[in-house]
């Protein structure tokens, strides 16, 4: 046994393994210890994670320089393995390939970043990871109305990036219009519905609408893109029905729900308080009597 450990040591590709291993070990158990003990103090969320995921970028990066240090003297036999076995790799896999080349667009491509609120390929949610090979989203909707998480943790490999349309609700521009129709009852006072939805849109979406009138100006300023008003818009329209009034606003992507429920309440109360002025309406039906029948029985 002693002899045999000997012929191990004399090798020198296996003692390079072994020296491989323990190295290994150690770097990732130094690492490891980075991040439990300084890295997991860290307060902000955010910084957290980005030193987080920095601390593993190091041990990777660590890890190929040793191996090319310790295998330096071999690397065109090497080179030459890998060239033969190449193709036969790269079709093999090919989609994590396209993953790795789906990280990096995502890296310096600025499809979007963590915390981000995206769609992609379907799922609608916002961004916890971005790994090397996928995508981490907590997803919203589904089962769920509005904009709020209905639990599941999504993971879409990288490679989404080269074969869909990518939508990031809180890149350049956090913001979204959103709109709410109120039926109004024929013979209502129309002039004093339109005063109360703009009062009521003012007092509760007015100071996002400055917020995002200051965004939009960075937009036109970056894209070719043309200037847009963000402040409250109020239409109407008369159907067969009732006369809808449609009220158009800019919100924050992230209250979009909250506001819309402001809004509701707001107006319901206004409504009350307008002493009959300004009736909700409801679908309503005519019935018409049916024509007499005279049957005559012989």
């Amino acid at each position: 046994m002693k002899e045999l450990f000997q012929q191990w040591i004399k090798d020198p590709v296996i003692s390079k393994m072994m020296i491989l291993l323990i190295g290994g070990a150690v770097l990732w158990a130094s690492l490891l210890f980075i991040r439990k003990r300084i890295v997991s103090k860290i307060g902000d969320n955010a910084t957290r994670y980005h030193s987080r995921k920095a601390v593993t970028y190091i041990g990777y990066f660590l890890t190929i320089i040793f191996i090319i240090v310790l295998f330096s003297n071999r690397l065109g036999n090497i080179g030459i393995a890998l060239g033969v076995a190449g193709a036969g790799i790269a079709f093999a896999l090919q989609e994590v390939f396209a993953s790795i080349a789906g990280w990096l667009a995502l890296s310096f491509g600025g499809f979007f970043r963590v915390g981000d609120r995206v769609q992609l390929g379907g799922i609608k949610g916002d961004v916890i990871d971005i790994g090397v090979l996928r995508t981490t989203v907590m997803e919203l909707g589904q089962w769920v109305d509005g904009d709020l998480y209905n639990g599941r943790i999504v993971r879409i490999a990288n490679s989404f990036v080269f074969k869909e349309p990518v939508f990031n609700y809180s890149a350049d521009f956090p913001f979204l219009w959103d709109e709410i129709k109120i039926p109004i009852q024929y013979g209502s006072d129309y002039r004093l519905t339109k005063a109360m939805l703009q009062r009521v849109a003012t007092d509760v979406v007015g100071r996002h609408s400055e917020m995002a009138a200051e965004t939009w100006k960075k937009m036109v300023r970056k894209y070719m893109i043309e200037d847009a008003s963000t402040d409250p818009m109020i239409s109407m329209v008369a159907n067969d029905n009732w006369v809808e009034f449609t009220l158009r606003y800019v919100v924050n992507y992230k209250l979009r729900r909250t506001t819309k429920n402001k809004l509701f309440e707001s107006i319901l109360d206004d409504m009350e308080q307008s002493g009959g002025k300004i009736k909700m309406a409801s679908a309503t039906f005519h019935l018409v009597e049916a024509p007499e029948f005279n049957v005559k029985v012989r």
